[in-house]
């Protein structure tokens, strides 16, 4: 081996630590996506949040430890007994910097929210969200704010309207065999303004499918108690994808 001498055996050595700073400074740089990564807030057409959890806490009404508590927010749902997620209408950070985010509540009256830490669920994004039109009896699948899908509906009659407003999934609960709701419903945040309780519940309007006397009804029809009805294989479709959280607006 040929001998190197001591000014260029140092500007090699230095050539070497300078290379090696730089694939260190390079595998700490965050990388495109994570930099594009959306941050957390409310609803929008091509994006939603929801906060799927994780341990009892309180809803505030207020994003700070000290605020009033509203509500008490559980992780397990009452029909299904799976987790507990909610849409997500708003985040803040307090002047700690803790995050907090403003869920809907799965209560009356509709569209009541409240603050809860979000270090008590898990956050996650959904590209999915729902629209129901009730004077043209038809529902809407968009995902990413592209339209996928289009099917008819039964909503609910004069005397017991399905209500307007911004809703989200509550929870899913598979029916059994020969079920009259077909093989799903997906249970809203939303209630009944007319209805205080219907079917042994608190009037909780509904997704679901369609059999036996409900067949009577057709479909694009104004006939429900206030839920909305489609077809079963549309329903079982629809709970493949909607999760709980999910926004479903109805019009």
């Amino acid at each position: 081996m040929a001998a190197v001498s001591p000014a260029r055996g140092a500007r090699r050595r230095a050539a070497l630590l300078i290379a090696a700073g730089a694939l260190a400074a390079s595998s700490f740089a965050p990388c495109r996506s994570a930099a594009a990564a959306p941050a957390v807030g409310g609803p929008t057409p091509t994006v939603a949040w929801t906060a799927t959890l994780t341990y009892p806490t309180a809803a505030r009404s207020a994003p700070r430890r000290g605020a009033r508590r509203i509500a008490r927010v559980t992780t397990t749902a009452a029909w299904d007994g799976g987790r507990v997620g909610l849409l997500v209408v708003g985040a803040r950070r307090d002047g700690s910097g803790r995050l907090w985010v403003r869920v809907q509540l799965p209560e009356r009256p509709n569209g009541r929210s409240g603050w809860i830490d979000a270090d008590y669920a898990k956050l996650r994004s959904t590209p999915w969200r729902l629209v129901i039109d009730r004077g043209r009896r038809r529902a809407t699948a968009f995902r990413a704010g592209h339209r996928v899908r289009v099917w008819r509906v039964v909503v609910g009659k004069p005397s017991t309207p399905t209500p307007r407003g911004l809703f989200a999934v509550y929870e899913r609960v598979r029916q059994p065999p020969g079920s009259e709701l077909g093989p799903w419903a997906l249970q809203l945040t939303a209630h009944s303004n007319t209805l205080m309780n219907y079917g042994g519940g608190p009037g909780r309007v509904a997704l679901h499918g369609r059999s036996g006397p409900l067949l009577v009804d057709p479909l694009g029809s104004v006939r429900s108690h206030g839920c909305i009805r489609m077809q079963n294989r549309i329903v079982s479709w629809l709970a493949a994808r909607a999760r709980p959280g999910t926004p479903v607006e109805i019009r």
